[in-house]
């Protein structure tokens, strides 16, 4: 079957799974039904829309085609669209309506490098070297953007009041966007940001993230004939090596919580030169801002001393980090409740069938999709996982975070096989899911001036009276940078 066809035959499945997944649902509440009823109506365009943006394939800052994707529908659905806002081309905001409570959402649309990947359960890149969706945030802006849809259309209608912001927010897997998207402002008005990501189980989201930060180090020296006179060279290559020995020396007195990553990105042209240059990424991480801080300027320090022993000049670039998110129980008490109300996601056999040769394919334990509703979890103190700019807005902002199934239990994150299931029927029935579990929280918000109230108490509560500054250095965003 070729993949045109394949294409429309998931659709087609899909589309009938949603009104299948809504016959089943009993909601008395007359504005979340009217909810559910329309995102089943919108599913065909919203799939549609998904796939594009998952055939795109477009990594951080360079998310041309599927900015312009989201922002066009926003604007033919009536929304007020600001494009290029925050400095960065692909960024926009979407707004309708007036007046309090301002409720935004969160909606990201970029890939990730060499990512390629069909829609089958086993590695099959579709464009060789090219990026892929293996986070699923071709999911991820078009569910918010659908909740913000049918919000949008309760407040034209007169049956809420108040404002709907959706953010188009690019480039979380590399540069942090919405950091120069909160350096401009964008988030000053909000009461409440509702935010979203893929996942392997279906859950409000009251667990915290890894603070990180990015830097560059590059080292310089002196070329030489690598054989006839390597005495008179300075090697950048000798220091970049030293460097990395000495990060991974030290991470046997790290704390657990710590993550050290680097990408070597240019150690020298060919074997017969003595290296004058080179250079580094390096990212720290840490459950709690203050210890990742603590390791970033140690680890700087060991650049230091390794520029010392090769006898080389270097310097250290920061690129941007980001904070941990701050949770929010209160909001994720209420979101509870409404995936409660919402039941639970149905899978085919062949869906099922798909998942565990996915779960055969990266060694993992064939169990299928996890269908049920978690319930709240206890939030740790230092839970483990990764990291994401939605940090720094829940900084500015109180933030409600919600997990949504759209890959077997087990899959390796960032990998071809979440790639593959983002293009096809189980990554859209969560994409749908997603959207009216949103959309129904955000109509507790609209009603129930209390509870957002009480959202912001505890918002207040948990920053206490730290000052919130964002982690990049002055001036644009790097828009430019070398991506290779």
């Amino acid at each position: 079957m070729n993949r045109n066809m394949n294409k429309i035959l998931i659709t087609m499945i899909c589309a009938c799974a949603a009104l299948l997944l809504s016959a089943q649902v009993d909601i008395t509440h007359p504005k979340k039904k009217a909810i559910v009823k329309a995102i089943d109506q919108k599913s065909e365009e919203l799939i549609d829309l998904s796939d594009k943006i998952w055939s795109y394939e477009e990594i951080a800052f360079k998310e041309h085609k599927s900015a312009d994707a989201l922002a066009t529908y926003a604007e033919n659905q009536g929304f007020t669209v600001k494009r290029g806002v925050g400095e960065i081309p692909t960024a926009f905001t979407a707004e309708f309506g007036s007046g309090q409570p301002v409720i935004g959402i969160l909606g990201e649309f970029d890939a990730l490098p060499g990512l390629s990947q069909q829609t089958v359960p086993y590695k099959a890149p579709l464009n060789h070297g090219a990026p892929g969706h293996g986070c699923g945030h071709n999911l991820f802006g078009v569910a918010s953007l659908g909740a913000a849809t049918v919000i949008k259309e309760l407040i034209e209608s007169g049956r809420l009041q108040g404002t709907v912001r959706f953010y188009g927010t690019p480039a979380e897997e590399k540069f942090f966007g919405k950091l120069w998207m909160i350096r401009a402002g964008l988030f000053d008005d909000v009461d409440v940001v509702m935010d979203w990501h893929p996942s392997a189980e279906t859950k409000a989201n009251v667990q915290s993230s890894l603070a990180l930060v990015d830097f560059l180090v590059e080292f310089t020296g002196q070329a030489a004939h690598a054989s006839g006179d390597p005495w008179n060279g300075r090697s950048a290559s000798d220091a970049l090596e030293l460097y990395t020995t000495g990060i991974n020396y030290y991470r046997e007195h790290i704390k657990p919580t710590v993550r050290i990553h680097y990408h070597i990105q240019d150690a020298g042209k060919v074997v017969n030169v003595v290296p004058d240059y080179s250079k580094i990424w390096t990212r720290v991480r840490d459950t709690k801002r203050e210890g990742m801080e603590k390791v970033w300027k140690r680890v700087e320090e060991i650049a230091k001393g390794a520029a010392i022993m090769a006898d080389v000049d270097y310097e250290i670039s920061l690129i941007s980090g980001i904070h941990e998110v701050l949770v929010n129980r209160t909001g994720g008490a209420k979101l509870q409740e409404n995936l409660e109300m919402l039941g639970t996601i149905d899978y085919t056999d062949e869906e099922q069938a798909f998942a565990k040769k996915i779960q055969e394919a990266t060694d993992s334990e064939v169990v299928g999709i996890e269908m049920e509703i978690n319930p709240l979890e206890e939030t740790q103190e230092h839970p483990m996982g990764g990291s994401t700019d939605v940090g720094d807005v829940s900084f500015v902002v109180p933030t409600i975070r919600l997990g949504v199934t759209t890959a077997p239990k087990g899959t390796p994150w960032h990998s071809w096989a979440v790639v593959a299931c983002g293009g096809m029927s189980i990554g859209h029935k969560g994409l749908l899911y997603a959207s009216k579990a949103l959309a129904m929280t955000m109509v507790d918000l609209y009603e129930d001036p209390s509870l957002v109230e009480a959202i912001k108490e505890e918002y207040k509560e948990r920053k206490g009276d730290y000052e919130y500054k964002a982690m990049i250095p002055p001036g644009p965003p790097p828009l430019d940078f070398d991506q290779d």
